[in-house]
């Protein structure tokens, strides 16, 4: 093999990995410029304490797997079929040093994540309330085919396709579904996801500490109509809030009762937001109470 050859080879190898991280660099930027990756964009607590735990564990893997990478690589270069000067030692035995790093150094790395992970996991759990001087505002929330029902208890409306919370006061969403397949509730922006169980009263919690219209949707695939199961969650001030629940209670619209319930049960795609002034009786205790026979009842408790 020619002198310079040998020479350029590991530089040039190096050099192909470093163009090629940059090139895909250039692409995710170019990809995502003037776009909000709602990912990235936390708006609430929980959702910016989540945040920050994905590029921590993210930083923490690439610790490992760029080194790996690179010396799956040189590996693949230096024992290739052209270098004849590369020496095959099928019995070659390594040092103990070399053992105990292939062993220690992820076992390290998985401790870390764990040491991190654990109380992470306890802290952000969705069923932990949020400490805040603001009294919790619930919602309780219905996934249908394929669509979502928002009840106000305190409030005493309902919403399809759209809700509205104040900023800075904490929301306990209680989830549950009704002849719907299993869904996920999930406003990227806000907090993470959980599931909608028929029979099944499930709580998460989150605050939002930004106004603005957040994208919520199911993250589960559960059917036909999944694409567009979709919701606008908005976040506003508390006069805003009140102002727009007055809204809806003076609106004049259908009251939701059985029959207007047994109406948003037939599955239907693309549904426009809907508002009902007023919600009879107990609605959602009733919905848990049809599957009592199937599933456990009650909502999770921390």
């Amino acid at each position: 093999m020619p002198k310079n050859k040998k020479q350029s080879g590991p530089a040039k190898a190096v050099r192909c990995i470093a163009l090629g991280i940059a090139a895909l660099a250039v692409l995710v930027a170019a990809l995502l410029r003037g776009h909000s990756v709602v990912l990235f964009a936390p708006k609430g607590a929980i959702a910016n304490e989540q945040h920050i735990l994905m590029l921590l564990t993210v930083g923490i893997l690439l610790i490992i797997a760029i080194p790996a990478l690179f010396l799956i690589y040189f590996t693949a270069w230096k024992y290739r079929e052209s270098n004849t000067k590369a020496k095959y030692e099928p019995d070659i035995r390594h040092g103990k040093l070399l053992d105990a790093s292939v062993w220690l150094i992820p076992g390290a790395f998985a401790l870390v994540l764990a040491l991190i992970m654990w109380p992470a996991t306890h802290r952000l759990a969705p069923q932990k309330a949020i400490a805040a001087q603001a009294k919790p505002l619930t919602i309780q929330v219905v996934s249908l085919r394929w669509k979502w029902l928002f009840i106000y208890p305190d409030q005493r409306i309902a919403t399809v396709n759209f809700i509205q919370i104040p900023v800075d006061r904490p929301v306990q969403f209680e989830l549950t579904a009704d002849e719907a397949p299993m869904s996920s509730f999930w406003v990227p922006n806000l907090s993470g996801m959980l599931y909608t169980m028929t029979g099944h009263a499930n709580r998460l919690n989150l605050i939002a500490n930004t106004a603005g219209d957040y994208r919520g949707r199911s993250g589960e695939i559960n059917g036909a109509g999944f694409a567009d199961m979709q919701f606008t969650a908005r976040a506003s001030s508390n006069d805003d809030f009140n102002k727009w629940v007055s809204n809806v209670q003076s609106n004049g619209g259908h009251t939701l009762d059985s029959a207007e319930y047994n109406k948003l049960l037939i599955p239907s795609e693309k549904n426009p937001t809907t508002v009902y002034p007023a919600v009879e009786g107990d609605l959602y205790d009733t919905i848990l109470m049809k599957y009592m026979g199937g599933h456990n009842h009650g909502a999770q408790s921390e």
